[in-house]
């Protein structure tokens, strides 16, 4: 498999299961696209309802032959089957399949057929996103390496603010691109910058005009 990132904007994204994992799956791309849940009932804990995000929840018990009727109502980008029922998953896959609908089978582990998407675990400090997956083989392993990356790229995105800024206002400048590229490089690289994004971007801007003129002899 090769890993893409894909927006889904202004998309929708159907999902057949409303237990634990059909809720995570909800809350994930309802960052981002309208998700409909579609399931005879849904996931609870301590007596109140886990967590969909802003999925819209729709609370019936599709079989197998209701399937396609769901992709017209509602025209997914992606389908996702998480019910416990393998022959409405297998049904879900297959439809999809057929309209060139993207899929997502969430009781699959390892080998996939071709055109499967794998929902990796992810961690975001926008605009940064790090994602990692074992293809469904270990599940806990992606969680674990999630975690370690947590740490790893901690201040990433205000490193990617100020870099983007540092890179543009070279540019307007004049300074030559390989020059350019060398600047941006040795910012971010520099623990001096990194320490500095712990104080806010202005305190990491003024670290890094220093490396900027150790590199280029211009200041930023």
């Amino acid at each position: 498999m090769i890993p893409l990132l894909h927006d889904f904007g202004g998309e929708t994204v159907l999902v057949f299961g409303g237990g634990r994992v059909g809720a995570r799956k909800a809350r994930r791309f309802a960052r981002e696209a309208r998700v409909v849940v579609v399931s005879p009932e849904f996931a609870t804990a301590d007596g109140e309802r886990v967590d969909f995000g802003d999925a819209e929840l729709v609370r019936e018990a599709p079989d197998p032959d209701d399937v396609s009727e769901w992709f017209d109502r509602t025209d997914p980008a992606l389908a996702v089957a998480a019910t416990s029922d393998a022959e409405l998953n297998e049904r879900v896959e297959a439809v999809a399949r057929e309209r060139g609908v993207l899929v997502n089978r969430a009781d699959q582990h390892g080998e996939r057929e071709a055109g499967s998407v794998v929902v990796p675990a992810t961690v975001r400090d926008d605009p940064v996103v790090a994602a990692v997956a074992t293809g469904g083989a270990s599940p806990a392993l992606s969680r674990h390496l999630r975690e370690r990356i947590e740490t790893e790229i901690a201040d990433a995105g205000a490193m990617a603010e100020l870099t983007g800024e540092l890179r543009e206002e070279l540019q307007r400048d004049g300074v030559a691109p390989d020059r350019r590229r060398a600047a941006v490089r040795a910012v971010v690289r520099s623990d001096a910058v990194w320490k500095a994004l712990d104080s806010g971007i202005p305190k990491a801007r003024q670290v890094a005009a220093d490396v900027i003129a150790d590199v280029t002899g211009e200041t930023a």
